[in-house]
Parts: structure tokens; C-alpha cells; sequence
């Protein structure tokens, strides 16, 4: 293989000392997050994908290559190593073409072919390829075959079928014909599905791939993922359709050179029983397994899109929140949060049973909105979550400055409230109370508390438990590290589990800081964090800018500006005679000044344009403005919906195939992809994304099947 740099920057459209030194800076220890923020002029502005497709195409050719050493060495041990074949090994990209190129010298099970070698077979399947020749126009297969009979071999006929299982073999093995063939299915074959007889119409979640069809190279992945989900489910019978013929055609074309019809006769059959034996079966399972992982990626993307738009969704700020966790027979659980997120009280109310229960439920409603003066109500969109919703509406109509209540979705709280996680931070409270606790503080601050639930509970996938688990992890992972990174994180407010994706934080250091923090109170300077055991300087540099310290000794501490940066921006306010402690409200000075007077070797045009916009607006979090959504009282079940409603909702899932929303009905509908615009749309990510506000418009409503077709078209 050429050098790996040269070939990550062919495949990246990259320079090669972009990847060299973004390589570098990962073998010391460097995050992506940091790389992609702090160390611009090192990749020439590499951005975090690039960087993250570079780190993942460097492992994968690391292994690669690794794997090609031990080929390399296996086919030298059996003396049949060729420059040939070392030169189409060191050049091979991929594992299956290298796999392919492997396969004639793998050690394997006793096979047909390896019966007719210890036969003494093989110079018979030899003297059958010279008859396979142009200029050869007559040839006796039988009279060659019967110079091979033995006490192992009886006739002529066994003699002819061990020379072909031998040359079939040959044919199954070679890496040029089964590429050409996979790369044939891939492009011409076509996935069909149909249910088995035992289920009847109308009785499986698979109906509309009772008789299905669909291109291999224009499959969607979801369509892909239940084809396969189904078959698992043994409720399809899956195959894939293409032109046998056409394959054997080709494979004649390679192989068949006489003229002699008995030779051509013999090569016809032996390449059908090649094909169908030892070639057909695996074939097909690759372009499976390959169309699947490709359908994995398409998905874990989608997860990925969702998943950061659901992190970063619009904080309604951290405000004294009373939340609500609702329920019928068991009641409501009301949790009050502080300014800070910490757990002040909670309640237990009534509200959906007698009348009495009621009006006492609105007394303690009211006492303890007046007595936190709480400015936000947070109300879970689950079981009662619109009787509830309706019922804080008359509490607060009658009030003066009534709280802003928003309808949060649920999803994960659940999960939360039972985690090591949730039990480590409230050991003496209920788990529904803990509930209602997340929900309060995802209305705060949806990523400060989202860090803390596994991804795969919070409702934003597509087929998430039918795609690879291990690639899911790992990209949702990186998810949420870069949106923690990407927002900041108050060093004197933040959890340890958000700390813990903070560049450079291990689950160790994390914990560290909480301690240090509880013993010590709050940080008042970012150099103080080296004073945190474990904390060492690398750690220091890769994680320092990205934590915030609000109202500490030094200002710059509350920016993304890193401290090694300090220096440059003193010299900055300096020039410009501005205190330091002032420079964020300096945007009309800031913008005269001449980056190139403070380029050093350190500190380039990229960083200091970074630096100047970060003054511009210190401070200030980089997500979106807060807005929610505004159900119509008139609607609480489906039973309430008619065709044609336009209503208010709010995007809680994007798939490939369209968008749900949440419409306040407890059973989320789908705007389908052909419903999100007034023109074709490819993919739905472009038109909508996970906790934006949208009107939609009432197509269809089935409550028998809990469905609700929505549309965005005018």
C-alpha cells in the first residue's frame, strides 16, 4: 500500500501535511474537538468531520495494512508468494478485495477439489486447460481421463468430475470474477420480500413487503433494514433477483478458449457448478452484508443529525421550574428546580381524580409557584400529559405574571430516573420523582441533562437496535462530545457526566473536579483546575477551553478563548486602550483591528479570526433562541382530530422516510416525505430538524391503528 498519508489526501481531497500533521497532533494525545477549534493552522482549518473521516479511515487502513502482513507472510510460509500477488495484496484498499485475494491460500476444510487432489487428479484438470485452447479443434476428454483411473478412481466419469471440482474450485477462488460479480448484483440485482403463507393479510407490522421489489442500488435503508428485521423475524422470505445467464455468460467469456465442443461442453458445466456452489451463496452475502452496512451508516447519520439537533435544542434558561410528571391514578409528581438545576421540593398532586382533589392540587400549584416564583413549568407529554397541561392552564390564567409552561418531551426520563446515574444524585427520592426532576432540567438546559441517558432512550432513531451496535455507540459518542464542546460548559454548575465529554476529561478527572469543587467551592480561575488530582497539563490544554467560569478573576475565563490565547488578546486590548475586563463590549473597535500585526508562530490568521468573533459575543450561548410549541386546547386525543385541522406541533423525530410530530395528542404523526414541501425533497434533514416548530395541516386519521398522516404542503 502507498503511504497512508499520500492516500487518506487523495481519498479526502486533502494536502498530504494537512493529514500528517492532524495525525500528529492525534498520536499526542489531541481531541477532535480541540484540533478542529484550537489548532487550525496545524490542519489548514480542518473541520471536525474531516478530521473524524480521517481518524476513521487511518484506523481502517492501519488494519488493513496489518492484516496484509500476516497474508503476505501466511502465502510466503507456503512457498507461492509471486511479485504478482504481493504487488495486488500491498495494492488492495479494501478488506474484502484483499480477502478475495487471500482465498486460494486460506487453510480450509477438506473440499471436493482437495479429494480430487489427493486422487491424483490435478494433472488431469491440467491437461483439460491445455485442450482449452484456440488451435486445438479435437481433443478426447475421455481418453485423457482414462489414463487416471486407480484403485481411488474407478471411471472415467469420476476421473472428468474430480478434474472439474478442481477447476471449479480454481474459478470459485478468483478474486477478478467474484468482484466483477458482486459489483453485477450490486448494480443490476434487486431485492425481493414476500411473506410467508402462515401470516395472513392484515396481521404483520411487514405488510407492504408482501410482495416486494426493489433495485439493489436504489434500496432505502429503512426499506433495507425491515427487509431484514422481517426475515430475522422469520415473518419474510428475502432474495435477491438477478439475471443468472448473464453472469455465466461472462464467466464463459473468461474461461472457455476451444473450439472442441466436448471441451466447451465440459467447461460450460463445470463453470455453472462453480458458480452455483461455491460463488452464488457467498456473493449474495456480501452485497447483503455490504448494502447493510451501508444502511447502518445512513441510519447511524440520521441518529446523529437527530440526536445533535435534540442536544442542541433552544434552552429555556436556567429559571426557578416547577416540573410535572403526569399521571392518572397515581398522580402527578411536581419537582421544583432552582436558577441552578438543584433539587428544592417536590409534591405529590391529584388533579385528574375527585373535585376536591382537584382544587387542592391547584392550591399547592399555586403556593409553590408564589413561594420559589417559579418562571417556568416543564410538563412531561406522556400519560396525562394534556390533562395536566390543561389543568396548570386554569391554575395560571388567573395570575399576574403567569410561569411560560411548555410541554417537554418524556422520552428517556424513564430510563434516567432508574439509572446508577439518577440513584447517585437523589438516592432518597422515588423514581418518579426523579423523572419529573430530568424533565424540569431538559426545559432549562436540554444537553446538561440529556448527557447523563443513553442515546438510544431518547426517541430520535431510525432502526437503532437492527444497525451495527458497536459503529452506533461510537458515533453517538462523538455526538454528544462535539455538542458539549461546541456550547461550553459552566465549570462551577456542570454535572460529571457532562465533564466527562469535555475534551480531554476522563470519567476519573471528572469526578476529580466535582470533588474538588464541593471541597474547595467554586473555581475562580481556570488555572485552578490544575490543582485537581489526575489533572496534568495535557488534560489542562486540551480541555481548558472549552469550560466557562462566570464571573471569575479573569474575564477571558467565561469565553472560548483558550488561555494559551491570553497574551494575544491583553496585547489586543492594549492597543486598542480598551481594559481588558471590557473588550466583549468593543465590537466596533474589534473589527479594525489588523489580524496580520498579531500573527506569531503560535498563533495564526485562523485562530485570531476565532478569537475576535468569540469577543464579539462572550458569553452568549451559541444555540438557537427558545421557542415551543402551542397546543390547541380543543385537541387533546386523536378522536379529536378531522382532515384538514392546521395545527401547531413540534418535530420529535426525523427518519429517511419522512418526520414525526408531537400535535399534543399523546400518538405522534407523520409528515410524510412527500408531504414536507412543495417540491421533491431528498432527504427530510434539508426541510426539517428534531425540536423545530412547524404547522402542519390533518391528511388522515386511522385510530383504530393510532396513525396520523400530516402534511407541510401548501
Amino acid at each position: 500500500m502507498q503511504n497512508l498519508e499520500q492516500l487518506i489526501a487523495q481519498e479526502l481531497s486533502l494536502r498530504p501535511e494537512q493529514i500528517k500533521n492532524a495525525l500528529e497532533l492525534f498520536a499526542e494525545g489531541a481531541t477532535i474537538p480541540f484540533v478542529a477549534r484550537y489548532r487550525k493552522e496545524r490542519t489548514g482549518e480542518m473541520n471536525e468531520i474531516q478530521l473524524r473521516d480521517l481518524q476513521d479511515r487511518y484506523a481502517y487502513l492501519t488494519e488493513l495494512r496489518d492484516r496484509q502482513a500476516v497474508i503476505l507472510q501466511a502465502i510466503a510460509d507456503q512457498g507461492k508468494l509471486t511479485d504478482v500477488l504481493k504487488a495486488k495484496i500491498e495494492a488492495s484498499t479494501q478488506k474484502t478485495e484483499l480477502e478475495d485475494l487471500y482465498l486460494p491460500y486460506r487453510p480450509k476444510r477438506r473440499t471436493r477439489a482437495a479429494i480430487a487432489r489427493e486422487k491424483g487428479l490435478e494433472p488431469l484438470a491440467e491437461a483439460i486447460k491445455s485442450f482449452n485452447q484456440p488451435h486445438i479443434h479435437t481433443a478426447s476428454l475421455t481418453e485423457a481421463a482414462s489414463k487416471y483411473l486407480s484403485e481411488q478412481v474407478k471411471t472415467v466419469e469420476e476421473a472428468i468430475k474430480g478434474a472439474s471440482d478442481i477447476l471449479a474450485e480454481e474459478v470459485g477462488e478468483n478474486a477478478e470474477y467474484r468482484a466483477y460479480i458482486r459489483d453485477y448484483l450490486m448494480h443490476s440485482g434487486a431485492f425481493g420480500s414476500q411473506i410467508k403463507a402462515t401470516h395472513a393479510i392484515g396481521t404483520t407490522k411487514f405488510e407492504m413487503y408482501r410482495d416486494y421489489q426493489a433495485k439493489v442500488k436504489a434500496i432505502a435503508p429503512h426499506n433495507l433494514l425491515a427487509l431484514l428485521r422481517g426475515e430475522a423475524d422469520d415473518v419474510l422470505v428475502l432474495t435477491l433477483h438477478f439475471d443468472e445467464t448473464l453472469v455465466l455468460s461472462y464467466l464463459e467469456s473468461q474461461q472457455i478458449r476451444a473450439k472442441d465442443l466436448t471441451i466447451k461442453q465440459f467447461y460450460q458445466n463445470m463453470l455453472k457448478d462453480a458458480f452455483s456452489r461455491l460463488i452464488k451463496a457467498s456473493a449474495i452475502a456480501s452485497v447483503i452484508a455490504d448494502k447493510k452496512a451501508w444502511a447502518d451508516a445512513e441510519s447511524i447519520k440520521t441518529f446523529e443529525t437527530n440526536l445533535r439537533d435534540l442536544l442542541l435544542s433552544a434552552p429555556a434558561g436556567m429559571k426557578p421550574t416547577l416540573a410535572i410528571d403526569p399521571g392518572f391514578r397515581t398522580g402527578c409528581k411536581t419537582a421544583v428546580i432552582s436558577e441552578t438545576g438543584k433539587f428544592l421540593e417536590y409534591q405529590t398532586i391529584f388533579p385528574h381524580q375527585a373535585i376536591a382533589q382537584r382544587e387542592q392540587a391547584a392550591v399547592t400549584v399555586r403556593h409553590l409557584i408564589k413561594k420559589y416564583q417559579i418562571q417556568l413549568i416543564a410538563i412531561g407529554n406522556g400519560t396525562a400529559g394534556r390533562e395536566t397541561d390543561a389543568f396548570v392552564m386554569e391554575v395560571i390564567q388567573g395570575l399576574d405574571k403567569p410561569p411560560i409552561k411548555v410541554m417537554v418531551n418524556e422520552s428517556g426520563a424513564s430510563v434516567y430516573s432508574a439509572s446508577e446515574v439518577a440513584i447517585s444524585e437523589f438516592p432518597e427520592l422515588d423514581l418518579t420523582v426523579r423523572g419529573a426532576i430530568s424533565i424540569g432540567r431538559r426545559l432549562q438546559d436540554p444537553l446538561a441533562e440529556l448527557v447523563k441517558i443513553d442515546p438510544k432512550s431518547i426517541g430520535v432513531g431510525q432502526y437503532q437496535h437492527d444497525v451495527d451496535q458497536k459503529l452506533l455507540k461510537k458515533k453517538l459518542e462523538e455526538t454528544v462530545e462535539s455538542c458539549v464542546n461546541f456550547v461550553g460548559v459552566d465549570l462551577n454548575t456542570a454535572s460529571k457526566e457532562l465533564l466527562t465529554f469535555v475534551s480531554g476529561l476522563s470519567a476519573t478527572v471528572a469526578n476529580n473536579i466535582i470533588t474538588y469543587r464541593n471541597q474547595n467551592g467554586a473555581f475562580r480561575d481556570r488555572r485552578h483546575l490544575l490543582k485537581v488530582p489526575k489533572l496534568g497539563a495535557k488534560a489542562f490544554e486540551q480541555a481548558a477551553g472549552f469550560l466557562r467560569i462566570r464571573g471569575g478573576d479573569h474575564p477571558l475565563d467565561n469565553t472560548a478563548v483558550h488561555p494559551e490565547s491570553y497574551k494575544v488578546v491583553e496585547a489586543i486590548a492594549r492597543d486598542l486602550d480598551v481594559p481588558l475586563s471590557e473588550i466583549s463590549q468593543a465590537a466596533d473597535k474589534l473589527k479594525t483591528v489588523n489580524l496580520k500585526q498579531y500573527v506569531t508562530s503560535a498563533i495564526g490568521e485562523p485562530t485570531l479570526r476565532d478569537i475576535l468573533r468569540e469577543l464579539e459575543k462572550a458569553g452568549r450561548d451559541p444555540r438557537a433562541e427558545f421557542k415551543y410549541a402551542t397546543f390547541s386546547d380543543a385537541i387533546q386525543k386523536i378522536s379529536d382530530l378531522e382532515v384538514g385541522m392546521e395545527i401547531e406541533g413540534i418535530i420529535t423525530n426525523v427518519a429517511n422516510f419522512g418526520a414525526f410530530v408531537d400535535i399534543g395528542v399523546h400518538q405522534d404523526g407523520l409528515i410524510h416525505i412527500s408531504q414536507l414541501a412543495d417540491r421533491f425533497v431528498s432527504d427530510p434533514k434539508q426541510i426539517v430538524k428534531v425540536g423545530q416548530v412547524v404547522k402542519v395541516r390533518v391528511l388522515e386519521v386511522n385510530a383504530s391503528l393510532k396513525r396520523i398522516s400530516l402534511s407541510m404542503r401548501r
